[in-house]
């Protein structure tokens, strides 16, 4: 992938409402061990609301999104992101396959929320995943955590 490419982690839209979180590139690169933190952005549109937010992905978060991903495939609600770090973006199913209600919740900065129903087309989940294989493979995470506060490249 090219330098200054985007990747779309998160890409859910009906027509009416949209949820995308698109990830920018490393926050720092070549830095011990900020290296492996995404810039990302965060955009939402619905009939009511527009916003975008800024976020910096750990490499957690990005493990933590495969997790999101499972158990709503699993047919339950679930949360990312909701570390009060960053912005948290929650999936209420609907009780309909076809839909979620998403929550957008910035209480660590301009402490605004949004929430609104997007219908989640077949094979989301499977898209989702191989998403997040496109991320993992853009930016493959390279700095390796030897001992508590010590960082050293991945060999």
């Amino acid at each position: 992938m090219a330098e200054g490419s985007k990747v779309d982690l998160i890409r859910l839209a009906d027509g009416e409402s949209s949820l995308w979180v698109q990830v920018l590139g490393r926050h720092m690169p070549g830095v011990l061990p900020e290296h492996d933190f995404l810039d990302a952005e965060i955009v939402v549109t619905s009939g009511f609301a527009q916003g975008r937010l800024d976020v910096c992905l750990a490499p957690d978060d990005l493990d933590n999104w495969a997790q999101v991903l499972g158990t709503l495939t699993a047919g339950r609600d679930a949360a990312w992101m909701d570390d009060e770090r960053s912005p948290a973006i929650r999936f209420e199913l609907s009780g309909q396959n076809d839909a979620a209600v998403v929550v957008v919740e910035d209480m660590a900065g301009s402490r605004t929320s949004v929430r609104f129903r997007v219908r989640l087309p077949d094979g989301w989940a499977h898209d989702h995943s191989e998403r997040l294989r496109q991320v993992r493979s853009a930016w493959p995470q390279q700095v390796v955590e030897t001992s508590l506060g010590a960082y050293e490249w991945r060999r």
